[in-house]
């Protein structure tokens, strides 16, 4: 009897262990066929049309380089890009709406450098480096200080004087918290003494349909935005926040020139890109970013962006990662060290620039 149950214990025990290894052959299946899964759906992809969300509003910067490129792109990819704004939240909308989406490259987030900083402002939780991959960075761009052309202040030593005399009277359009504008008006604040109402918008088309119309006093537009009004004498542009000057605006002086204190921030400014939900397949994230390099190769793609004050870098894959990374770095470092904020970027895992 006792041999009986032994022999029926020693059974029980292989069916177990055969049972265990169904279970983990199980697994291992399950992995393969995703795996397959997501190979098969980046050999095909795209079999449908791509839906890009641009986080800021119509004729701004953002939106007149994403439109642009996205024209030129859709040979390279072989399907329609359908782009729309989605604006809100200094452009969090637009990323938490990407965000939201599958993983699956079909919906993109053309955006700025904005949500670099929704952590540190707690704006968002979003942020490029946890929760984006960069399918392409277009450019880099410059911002200048321009105030509307019937002003009364014809120079940045004018209007620096005038906002410390009387805080709080000059009106500064905005894009809101995080924003080029209110990043440069910290540095302004930080080094000048200078306050201002800051009034938000959403994006640089309203915030020079604002301008236009004398609702605000100045505002911080990226040169890319503001070129054409400062062409056609609509804007006067004081200064750009660069240490040189720009072969595209030569006669505007680098805000070095006046205020040599700025130097320790420069070079920095606003950047375009393209990025996809971080849990995208990097087969599909290498197709969109081969599509988009090659788009920006066009030539008449590169002269739009000179034209507009946009230095071309087209970089995709790890040198794209660091690029996002250093502007994080500045951008936030520079905010907190103003007193723009009492949440460190160190709190967040972000080491200044070169540590």
């Amino acid at each position: 009897m006792n041999k009986f149950f032994r022999r029926i214990g020693i059974l029980l025990s292989l069916v177990a262990i055969f049972a265990l290894a169904a279970c983990g052959g199980g697994d291992k299946s399950t992995d393969e066929a995703s795996a397959t899964k997501d190979n098969d759906a980046a050999s095909s992809f795209p079999e449908k049309d791509i839906n890009g969300v641009i986080q800021w509003g119509e004729g701004g910067a953002t939106d007149i380089i994403s439109r642009t490129l996205a024209s030129i792109a859709e040979d390279e990819i072989g399907a329609s890009l359908i782009m729309q704004n989605k604006t809100g939240a200094s452009g969090a909308i637009g990323a938490q709406y990407v965000y939201d989406q599958p993983a699956d490259g079909y919906t993109l987030l053309f955006g700025a450098e904005n949500p670099n900083l929704y952590q540190l402002l707690e704006i968002s939780e979003r942020d490029y480096v946890n929760d984006f991959v960069p399918v392409s960075i277009i450019g880099q761009s410059y911002a200048g200080i321009v105030v509307n052309k019937d002003s009364e202040f014809d120079t940045l030593e004018d209007l620096v004087d005038y906002a410390s005399e009387n805080p709080g009277k000059l009106l500064m359009g905005t894009s809101g918290e995080g924003g080029l504008p209110h990043v440069a008006s910290a540095m302004l604040k930080s080094e000048l003494d200078t306050a201002f109402n800051l009034i938000p918008y959403d994006g640089d088309g309203p915030l020079s349909v604002a301008l236009l119309g004398d609702e605000i006093d100045v505002t911080v537009l990226a040169v890319s935005a503001a070129q054409e009004y400062v062409d056609s004498g609509d804007f006067k542009m004081l200064a750009v926040l660069n240490d040189s000057s720009l072969d595209s605006i030569p006669d505007v002086p680098p805000i070095t020139d006046i205020y040599p204190q700025f130097e320790q921030y420069l070079p920095w400014g606003p950047f375009q890109g393209i990025f996809a939900h971080k849990d995208t397949p990097e087969d599909v994230v290498q197709k969109l970013s081969d599509a988009f390099k090659a788009a920006q190769e066009d030539e008449e793609f590169i002269e739009k962006l000179t034209s507009l004050g946009v230095d071309p870098v087209n970089l995709h894959g790890e040198e794209a990662e660091e690029f996002v990374k250093a502007n994080q770095s500045t951008s936030t470092w520079m905010l907190y060290d103003a007193g723009e904020t009492d949440i460190s970027p160190e709190e967040l895992g972000i080491p200044k620039v070169g540590e």
